[in-house]
């Protein structure tokens, strides 16, 4: 292993992916476009500080895109990219492996 070296790219992907709220936030925008009030709902424990830094650490990274529509009042929905949507199996094997290994505490 004295000659094991990390490819920097999966480095950067395991380090984006590991921010807090961001798989999260990518598994909820798998269901479709959402607006930010709707994403907030569905991670109850978010703060809206850090949705919003996510949601531009995310569209910078190209995985999500805002669109904004010129409404009275103005409407902003989030939604995967093609990058973003190319996520959707490694979450789903994610999934697959918290059935079958991650036990839930139960509450007393």
């Amino acid at each position: 292993m004295d000659d094991f070296e990390m490819c920097p790219r999966f480095e950067k992907a395991v380090d984006m992916l590991s921010k807090r709220w961001v798989a999260l936030i990518v598994f909820v925008l798998m269901t479709g476009p959402h607006r930010f009030g709707e994403i907030e709902n569905c991670l109850s424990n978010l703060s809206g500080k850090v949705l919003s830094d996510r949601l531009k650490e995310l569209e910078g990274e190209g995985i999500i895109k805002r669109t904004v529509y010129p409404e009275m009042p103005v409407r902003i929905e989030y939604s995967l990219t093609d990058k973003g949507t190319a996520l959707a199996p490694i979450l789903g094997e994610i999934g697959n492996w918290s059935t079958d290994w991650i036990e839930l505490g139960i509450k007393s």
